[in-house]
């Protein structure tokens, strides 16, 4: 029985170990781009646009990412007018955060800034009930939740095996039991998302027009023209043709366009 608590306990510092060295290099990451980030708010604050959009990419090019730092982008773009830049790193910000409200609030005003009034697609009840799910939050929140599930699943468990007390051993069984469920659960949702994220590639246009056809050749028939910010689904290249989908459905080749995918690592 000794033995069994010693193991325990080693287990137990392992556990806070890795778990408060982990936080220590976060807060030191957070702490390394804070004057630089602060520098660049007080540069927005003042009105020096240009110069907070520098600065703010410094910081990104130290490899920090966060909502505040993409939605401050976002912001300084839209004082700037740039449309497709402050579509671009809200998108960015929700893909970190779905449920930020002030995100959201101003994609939609960034978003009223485009030509392209794009209705999207109908969703079915099932289909809407699955959007809500996977956009409770990001993939890295999910991927905590089920880190930590997991790791007080494996505490609890130990503690059901080293108690004495038969209802708190029955009060630790279960409990782990639904502990290890939470987390497949959790686990399961991450892994939903993580899948539907490989497979879609969406990007931004930044080309002020650009028309689209058909055949990814000028023989085919121009079927629309799309503008700057315009949020589209990069699904194919051939050369100097990119076939896409936007929200409405419609599908076409593009020729020469600028695009910006979501799914880039910026500066790295």
């Amino acid at each position: 029985m000794k033995m069994k608590i010693a193991i325990y306990r080693k287990i137990k510092v392992l556990f806070y170990i890795v778990i408060f060295s982990g936080l220590d290099s976060f807060l030191f990451a957070q702490a390394s781009m804070q004057p630089l980030f602060e520098e660049a708010n007080q540069a927005y604050n003042e009105g020096e646009y240009s110069k907070a959009v520098a600065l703010y990419e410094q910081v990104l090019k130290t490899g920090q990412h966060s909502t505040e730092l993409y939605f401050n982008l976002g912001n300084t773009h839209y004082r700037l007018n740039n449309v497709a830049e402050s579509i671009f790193y809200y998108e960015k910000a929700k893909q970190l955060d779905p449920t930020s409200e002030p995100v959201l609030i101003n994609s939609v005003f960034a978003k009223n800034m485009t030509l392209d009034a794009i209705e999207p697609l109908p969703q079915s009840q099932l289909q809407v009930l699955e959007s809500k799910l996977l956009s409770l939050f990001s993939l890295r929140i999910w991927g905590v939740f089920t880190i930590v599930l997991f790791w007080l699943f494996v505490m609890l468990f130990l503690g059901y095996l080293f108690v004495v007390s038969s209802i708190l051993k029955r009060t630790l069984f279960f409990t782990s039991l639904l502990t290890l469920f939470l987390g497949l659960t959790s686990f399961s949702i991450g892994l939903v998302k993580n899948n539907k994220e490989k497979k879609l590639n969406e990007a931004i246009l930044f080309s002020t027009q650009i028309d689209v056809w058909s055949e990814p050749n000028a023989q085919g028939e121009l079927l629309f023209t799309l503008h700057e910010g315009t949020k589209m689904e990069w699904l194919d290249t051939l050369e100097e043709w990119n076939k896409i989908r936007i929200a409405n459905g419609s599908e076409g080749w593009i020729k020469n366009a600028e695009l910006r995918s979501l799914k880039e690592n910026l500066f790295k």
